[in-house]
């Protein structure tokens, strides 16, 4: 039986500042922003839009009626949690009128989160082959302005439907996978910005990479040859390349010029949107299985997922037959043309405009929001959240 992507959908907030633009504002050269880290645009979510929202936007667009029927199991990978205590999953799961028989977590490991779920959900599918479950990557990188991670920012979010005979991509049983206990990034319970030793995450995530690729090559026999690209978490898209080209040698020449190209098309998502954590893999992929239009079926694709702190692994799939047929390419090519461009101060106030943490109320204009999900306010320490599609 086969196990893995059904469905796939993607959601960024409307908003978006020009890297060029913030790197003049902050009197730095463009260039650092666009060709050394390799970003172009950054996501900008309003405060109507938190990661509840921005998942449960990108799920609205792929579940019809017969699958909210057939989850019973919804999993959403964060490391931007909105409670302690209650799941983001559980929000979701009501805003989308799934299945009330189902399951509902939050998992939390740095930009791990969803790859475990995805894991969770291929053992799920396993035992359950009639059942769907709905994984969540959601996730909004806020390092504050004028600090040194402000350019490796975003906000976004990817839903991925995992299913038995799954349309799409089909998980391979083999895997690589390394946990250290390390300090690259962590962000303290009273703290709503990250911590990052930038230098020392690079080379973690780098060294990581190596690690399960070695440990992947052992359990499966398989290498470079085998693959038609690798995609890798991006929290920015020069990171992954940096990491891809400390194994290119292992391939001939056409080897490595196929993997590099198909590296630059995954990356081209990321770059008009920026950081956007747990889901930055996903969007690779996504960016991949869309824009390089002669990915043929049947091309194995390589993964790779890091979160800081750490956790690594490397796992693959196989793409389906006709699988581009079942992707929502024109509906993603909509969303990012009709984003709007802000100035920097306007950003720097969307940016400091937040919401209460006193306990006090407060009604949110979501019709200036276009998102069909939106966070509408805050009432006696409640988040309130409305679908206008029900209204």
């Amino acid at each position: 039986m086969k196990i893995g992507i059904d469905k796939i959908g993607f959601y960024a907030p409307h908003l978006f500042v020009d890297m060029n633009e913030l790197a003049v504002a902050r009197n730095i050269e463009p260039e650092k922003f666009t060709i050394g880290i390799g970003q172009e645009k950054m996501a900008i979510a309003p405060i109507t839009q938190d990661p509840v929202t921005l998942a449960a936007n990108a799920a609205l667009e792929i579940l019809d009626e017969q699958d909210k029927e057939k989850i019973d199991f919804v999993i959403f990978g964060t490391e931007s949690g909105i409670d302690n205590s209650k799941s983001a999953a559980v929000y979701v799961h009501r805003l989308l009128g799934i299945n009330p028989h189902a399951r509902s977590i939050e998992l939390k490991q740095a930009c791990y989160g969803a790859t475990a779920a995805i894991q969770m959900a291929k053992g799920h599918i396993a035992l359950n082959p009639d059942s769907k479950v709905l994984v969540l990557a959601s996730d909004i990188a806020r390092y504050g302005l004028n600090t040194s991670g402000e350019s490796t920012q975003g906000a976004g979010a990817v839903a991925l439907l995992i299913s038995a005979e799954p349309k799409i991509l089909a998980l391979e049983e083999k895997s690589a996978y390394l946990t250290d206990d390390i300090m690259d990034f962590w962000r303290p319970i009273y703290s709503d910005r990250a911590f990052v030793d930038g230098k020392f995450s690079n080379e973690q995530y780098i060294l990581f990479f190596q690690k399960v690729w070695e440990q992947y090559k052992e359990k499966s026999d398989f290498g470079i040859t085998d693959f038609e690209a690798i995609c890798y978490h991006l929290p920015y898209t020069k990171m992954g390349l940096k990491a891809l080209r400390t194994i290119l040698d292992q391939g001939t020449e056409e080897e490595q010029q196929r993997l590099l190209e198909n590296y630059k098309i995954s990356s081209k998502y990321n770059r008009m949107v920026g950081n956007i954590y747990t889901g930055s893999l996903y969007l690779s992929l996504l960016s991949l299985l869309e824009q390089k239009e002669d990915l043929a079926d049947g091309s194995r694709i390589g993964l790779f997922s890091y979160g800081s702190g750490a956790v690594g692994e490397f796992f693959t799939g196989i793409l389906q037959s006709n699988y581009r047929e079942h992707l929502q390419i024109q509906h993603h090519r909509e969303l990012f043309e009709s984003r709007k461009e802000v100035t920097v101060p306007e950003y720097e106030r969307i940016f400091d405009n937040t919401l209460p943490i006193d306990g006090s109320s407060i009604e949110l204009d979501t019709d200036s929001d276009p998102a069909a999900i939106c966070l509408s306010g805050m009432k006696d320490n409640m988040r309130l959240y409305i679908n206008k599609l029900n209204r």
